[in-house]
């Protein structure tokens, strides 16, 4: 095999801004992806193509601390410690001798490479590799799964027309951004969604950790009168006490996001199980599909509902994360993260009727365009 860099900028259409209370408005996505293949002059690889593709976002320093620059200089050092002229399943197989150490992202990347050329190789998909049902994984139908879909910070005009729109295509699981401004206009925002769609749609609120434990009852109080599905990520990560203080009268469930880095905080959530808490894993805080899925199972074993999902990442990010909700079948996903991206050069996954499906059963299920992008 010979592995290969690439990078590119993705875009949304039809003026959706990415705007939580994390990271700001966000312009673009800033995609790094890892290219395996035989024949690295091929620019265009076919959904079926043996071939293996990763990709992670750079830009998410606001939830990881991590800049663009550190995240390549550590990839790059990372491909030239593995021997590729080993195959995928030794390499999986051996991961132990030059995996550890590595920045999550680039775990993520190559982990996912590995196991889409893998599963191509094979001809099964990814999520086969962790003992998903050959009906849902398959080698005749594609794997799909019912996904929620984000409602950005905006003004309320765009915040109904957009939460039409995901209605008319049947996304009914709609999460509102919360905590950018005063928690009054939060709660005036959810009853214009009450008001416009009653009890049709699941409703859930991210504050980004934006809250004080002190704010917390009489806002937890507001929000289950509203019927929210779950608040995420009421609290900054890292304050275990403050958290389990406020989970012991809460009305809602939480869901955990950024207080989710790595196995030692699945370990402490675990140690909460009895609390209304929930886990929200994503791939690119974990170090890939493998270490998700096996949080995932723990978090399962221990009676913690979960979510799995994306940071608004790119096709080949999301089909990872798709994958790795086939293989646990996660109470929520959210994978909505490649909707509406106009320059992706990964594609192959199509929205509809409140699910993402991937283009073909095999590997991830998606096809990939070197040509769209930079060589690093």
């Amino acid at each position: 095999m010979k592995a290969t860099l690439h990078r590119a900028a993705l875009h949304y259409g039809d003026g959706l801004v990415l705007h939580t209370a994390a990271s700001g408005s966000v312009g673009a996505l800033d995609a790094l992806y890892l290219r395996l293949a035989d024949d690295a002059d091929d620019a265009t690889d076919p959904a079926g193509a043996t071939v293996g593709i990763g990709e992670t976002r750079l830009n998410i320093a606001y939830l990881n601390g991590l800049d663009a620059d550190t995240v390549i200089v550590d990839a790059r050092a990372a491909l030239a410690a593995i021997d590729w002229r080993q195959d995928a399943g030794t390499l999986l197989a051996g991961a132990a001798a030059w995996l550890p150490g590595r920045l999550a992202p680039v775990r993520m990347l190559i982990d996912s490479a590995l196991r889409d050329r893998l599963a191509r190789e094979r001809g099964t998909s990814v999520a086969a590799q962790f003992g998903a049902a050959a009906d849902a994984d398959a080698t005749t139908s594609a794997p799909a799964w019912p996904t929620n879909q984000t409602l950005f910070w905006s003004s309320d005009a765009v915040l109904l027309e957009r939460a039409e729109r995901y209605v008319a295509r049947g996304f009914r699981d709609l999460k509102l951004r919360i905590g950018i401004g005063a928690f009054d206009d939060d709660l005036r925002r959810i009853d214009l969604l009450r008001e416009r769609f009653g009890a049709t749609i699941a409703l859930s609120a991210d504050a980004n950790g934006q809250w004080q434990p002190a704010d917390c009852a009489a806002r937890f109080a507001a929000l289950a009168a509203r019927g929210l599905d779950y608040l995420e990520q009421p609290l900054a990560a890292g304050d275990w006490d403050a958290l389990r203080r406020v989970a012991e009268t809460s009305p809602l469930t939480l869901m955990l996001d950024e207080s989710l880095q790595s196995p030692a905080d699945v370990d402490a959530l675990c140690a909460l199980a009895g609390y209304p808490l929930a886990a929200h894993l994503k791939l690119v805080k974990l170090g890939g599909i493998a270490a998700t899925v096996a949080a995932a199972r723990q978090l399962q074993q221990a009676g913690i509902a979960l979510m799995i999902g994306q940071m608004n990442e790119g096709a080949a990010a999301t089909a990872a994360a798709l994958q790795a909700c086939v293989a646990v079948a996660p109470r929520w996903a959210e994978l909505y993260g490649a909707d509406g991206l106009v320059d992706d050069p990964a594609h192959g996954l199509t929205y509809s009727d409140g699910t993402v499906r991937a283009a073909g059963p095999i590997g991830l299920g998606v096809g990939f365009d070197a040509a769209a992008t930079h060589s690093l």
